[in-house]
């Protein structure tokens, strides 16, 4: 329950902290957290060839959701939030070495879930005008 209590808190306190320092270029702080948040497991896995290589490719397809979340649409961006809460609870049924700290799949998932959720409530507000 911890887990899931701090990354609720901490995915409402990076909302905050966004708010505060940014109030025209949101949309590309979404981005640029999403597209370093699955850069983590690669920190975590560089010990296990497979693990890195796996991990590795969700980083960079994660860099693709945040890319295209920015120039494209925001609704990509919640899209990408969404499913590394899903790679987040997955991860460890696709591997037999677990070399993620303890409870990181709750926590991580709780951070995702409420960021995702947040921008797609917020989309018409948090996307520019063009």
């Amino acid at each position: 329950m911890l887990p899931l209590i701090i990354g609720i808190s901490t995915g409402l306190l990076s909302i905050v902290l966004i708010n505060i320092l940014s109030k025209s270029k949101k949309q590309i702080l979404y981005g640029l957290v999403l597209s370093g948040i699955g850069f983590l497991y690669v920190g975590y896995t560089w010990s296990s060839l497979s693990q890195l290589s796996m991990n590795i490719v969700q980083a960079f397809i994660f860099v693709l959701f945040a890319y295209y979340g920015i120039t494209r649409s925001i609704y990509i961006l919640a899209l990408g939030y969404f499913l590394h809460g899903l790679w987040d609870l997955m991860y460890s049924y696709l591997t037999t070495v677990n070399l993620i700290p303890p409870h990181y799949d709750i926590f991580c998932l709780a951070v995702d879930f409420v960021m995702g959720a947040y921008i797609l409530i917020s989309a018409k507000r948090l996307a520019p005008t063009v």
